[in-house]
């Protein structure tokens, strides 16, 4: 059974830092893409980075680049969002998820690509 849980979301000040971490049973991250997504209110969900190992590609959106970073522990089997400036604009909830080898480039963009997610964490960013 393939589970995926989040922690490390809080409420902090505009310019604080976070890190989020994804811990993944069921499956060996280094043989999966691995993605992180986050859910505004009262928007739709939205891509914000992912890694693929095999390959060693890593993607960001054009929003979070140059303050989040996304890492990994094999070891530990967990992926992690370092989160840096945040601003109340990246008030969210963020989930990660999994998704097989594909063949499709952008594959990390859609959520359709991954087939099981986190129940996600809150960050909350206040001005």
């Amino acid at each position: 059974q393939v589970q995926l849980v989040e922690s490390g979301g809080g409420l902090v000040q505009a310019g604080d830092s976070l890190t989020l971490s994804c811990v993944v049973s069921g499956r060996t991250i280094g043989n999966y893409g691995v993605g992180w997504f986050r859910q505004p209110p009262g928007k739709e969900r939205e891509f914000v980075a992912a890694v693929r190992w095999g390959s060693g590609k890593i993607y960001y959106a054009d929003s979070v680049k140059g303050r989040f970073t996304i890492s990994g522990d094999n070891a530990k089997n967990t992926v992690y969002l370092q989160m840096n400036s945040l601003q109340p604009r990246d008030t969210a909830k963020y989930s990660c998820g999994i998704a097989p080898p594909r063949t499709l480039e952008t594959w990390y963009l859609s959520i359709y690509e991954y087939d099981y997610w986190g129940q996600g964490t809150q960050v909350t960013v206040s001005s």
